[in-house]
């Protein structure tokens, strides 16, 4: 019984410590971030996503590392599931102490199903897994090493509450799909304003602006939920990234125009509306290239056409 005290003294200890080094802090321990603080609820619904592989390439060890970010932001959901990845070696090779501790936070939080898997995980011993621990710092985004230097925080107080929720969910989400945050804000803010209800004479809905082909290819069940119609531009938007190879100008060209019309004219299409498109993306995202995933997707003859 003292041991059991001791361990729930322990796990609160170390629960408490992650949120003031995560989450109070801003995402990373010792991480120096201008992006507002992630949600962790988001997080690990990208997390339950990429772990099960639902609208999205399966990838567990992605999935491990949200819900790593979700535990120092404090979610007790968070830390039940990557006590699970632990306790089965998915996605992460098998460590019991990892689980138990993941386990015993879990319960120090309140998590009703957390009882379980803390007796099948074994003794407590304290362990942390190496992504919880000070000397791991990361930044809270992936791309932060590519992100130019500019204040989100003053760009969200520049805008309507109402749309405050949607920039913080596109800052959020989108390097979760490795999509630099302001190269999509830069597509919601041309496409919809940030209006999660906004239709366009062609049908396009929501946020991203989608059609109901792209919401179809993408997954996207309702194009007006923002969170769903965010994930689906950005799926979307990182599928012409890889397909273009990185080329800026080519892929916002082809979520405007299509990517069939920019193979088209290899280019930018002459249409008035896609060139002034382009030109007010790149106003607001002024890099010609970006970092693409050459597994997405194979790549677009026009490149050859244009000796790319």
């Amino acid at each position: 019984m003292a041991a059991l005290i001791q361990a729930r003294a322990a796990a609160r200890r170390l629960a408490s410590s992650l949120l003031l080094a995560g989450g109070l802090a801003g995402g990373a321990w010792g991480a120096e971030v201008t992006e507002p603080a992630a949600d962790p609820r988001l997080l690990v619904e990208q997390a339950l996503a990429f772990e099960h592989g639902e609208g999205v390439p399966r990838d567990p060890e992605h999935a491990a590392e949200l819900y790593c970010d979700a535990v120092r932001l404090g979610s007790a959901e968070a830390m039940y599931n990557l006590g699970w990845m632990y306790a089965n070696g998915r996605g992460v090779t098998r460590d019991d102490a990892y689980a138990a501790t993941l386990f015993e936070m879990a319960i120090v939080k309140g998590h009703p199903g957390a009882e379980k898997g803390r007796r099948l995980a074994g003794e407590y011993t304290g362990a942390v897994p190496e992504c919880l621990k000070p000397a791991t710092a990361r930044t809270a985004f992936a791309f932060s090493s590519t992100r130019e230097n500019w204040d989100t925080q003053k760009y969200l107080a520049s805008l309507p509450e109402r749309k405050k929720r949607v920039v913080e969910l596109i800052t959020t989400l989108a390097p979760r799909f490795s999509i630099e945050p302001r190269l999509a804000l830069a597509i919601a803010t041309t496409e919809s304003n940030f209006d999660s209800s906004a239709v366009s004479p062609k049908s396009a809905m929501g946020v991203m602006q989608l059609i109901p082909e792209t919401a179809s290819r993408f997954n996207v069940k309702d194009s007006f939920d923002p969170v769903e119609n965010i994930k689906g531009g950005l799926a979307y938007l990182r599928w012409l990234l890889a397909y273009y190879r990185g080329n800026v100008a080519l892929a916002v060209a082809g979520y405007n125009a299509g990517e069939g019309a920019v193979d088209r004219y290899k280019g930018v299409p002459p249409y008035k509306e896609t060139q002034n498109y382009v030109r007010r993306i790149l106003a607001f995202f002024p890099r010609t290239e970006h970092p693409f995933d050459a597994g997405i997707a194979a790549a677009s003859p026009a490149l050859q056409a244009l000796g790319r």
